[in-house]
């Protein structure tokens, strides 16, 4: 792991009754814990603010007010602000065509070498020496070109490296803000909640989707029976819909749905036709006249996605499965009923539900939704 190459060799002190202690003794029991915590914060967080670090600042401000905060770099460094801090907004005109200045505000882990000392004491037969040194952290406005990039490319790569943390951006006209400040361009340190994935199966009864007006009365059976025999695919005049229940997986935002049909592709048509004219009211009799295999696929759609549910709306394609010289027996196929008799047969939209029902029940839907 890149991330263990860079870390020195894990030594744990221990001490025992009567050990003469040395300064470099405590020094490395704390340097040992400092930077097995910079390893963690390194190891499962990413470089940006953890906590804190609000910036206000409003139009014709000419400053800024930072709150405390707390921060990693890419190293896994602490930033620390334990107290509130007003920057000075940069002392700048604008540009030369009159448009504002812009600016990210940065903040960085201090080097140790500029570090304030807080206090020293004299030591037993020797100087005095400094036991306590001030942690600030380093703010900087980074000023940037016309494509909104900083201009001087070592603290680019310093922001693109997670070493400097930007904490607002502001434009700036006649040394003070041209605009409220812009806290877009902040990373948050913490992991990512996003994306999330789930998925599940959805198991459901079919309703019919109306591709267009469609009469079984008015259906032509000679035109049905040529465009089977002949053995072209072609799309049915009603589709299958159903709505697929999503809350299970607690989406908080509409995800990416993605979605497919299950179940057999090859199916058997059973046509019937009706043998005498009912009663008013009462069933029609049908005959079988043909019974061929088909192999039938859907198209599926996603229709209004919503964070708990979404819509899926199948076009149905089939095709006979014949051999050469198939014929039907001198029988026009009608649109069949699954059943030897079907109550209102002239009522479509019974008839429709009834095929429905026996040729797609077996069909459900597979899905996939990704926030983030």
């Amino acid at each position: 792991m890149e991330i263990l190459k860079e870390t020195r060799f894990v030594e744990r002190l221990q001490f025992f009754n009567g050990q003469r202690l040395f300064a470099s003794d405590l020094q490395g029991l704390e340097a040992f814990n400092r930077e097995m915590r910079w390893l963690h914060n390194k190891s499962l967080h990413q470089p940006g603010i953890g906590n804190g670090f609000a910036v206000a600042g409003k139009k014709g401000d000419r400053e800024v007010q930072i709150g405390p905060g707390y921060a990693i770099d890419a190293l896994g460094r602490e930033i620390v602000l334990t107290q509130s801090q007003v920057e000075p907004v940069p002392p700048v005109g604008g540009e030369e065509d009159g448009s504002p200045t812009f600016f990210d505000l940065t903040v960085s882990y201090p080097d140790d070498r500029f570090l304030e000392e807080t206090e020293t004491r004299v030591g037993i037969c020797s100087g005095p020496g400094v036991v306590r040194l001030k942690e600030e952290p380093v703010f900087c406005w980074v000023k940037l070109n016309e494509n909104q990039q900083p201009e001087d490319d070592q603290i680019k790569q310093d922001i693109l490296n997670g070493m400097r943390i930007i904490l607002a951006r502001a434009e700036v006209l006649n040394c003070q803000l041209n605009s409220d400040l812009s806290i877009a361009q902040r990373l948050n340190a913490r992991p990512a909640k996003q994306p999330y994935v789930c998925c599940r199966t959805a198991r459901f009864d079919w309703s019919p989707w109306s591709l267009a007006g469609f009469d079984v009365a008015k259906a032509d059976g000679a035109a049905l029976s040529k465009l089977v025999t002949d053995g072209f695919a072609f799309v049915l005049p009603v589709g299958l819909q159903g709505n697929v229940d999503t809350s299970e997986c607690g989406f908080l935002t509409t995800p990416c749905y993605s979605a497919r049909i299950v179940g057999p592709r090859v199916k058997h048509f059973v046509g019937f036709t009706p043998t005498d004219p009912p009663p008013d009211g009462g069933p029609v009799i049908l005959a079988r006249t043909v019974d061929l295999p088909f192999i039938v696929d859907g198209l599926l759609q996603i229709v209004d996605p919503q964070p708990n549910w979404f819509t899926v709306n199948v076009l149905v394609i089939i095709q006979a499965l014949i051999q050469s010289g198939f014929s039907t027996g001198g029988n026009s196929l009608s649109a069949a009923s699954p059943a030897a008799a079907v109550s209102g047969a002239s009522d479509t939209d019974k008839l429709v539900e009834a095929v429905i029902k026996q040729y797609f029940s077996d069909w459900y839907v597979e899905w996939m939704g990704v926030e983030g």
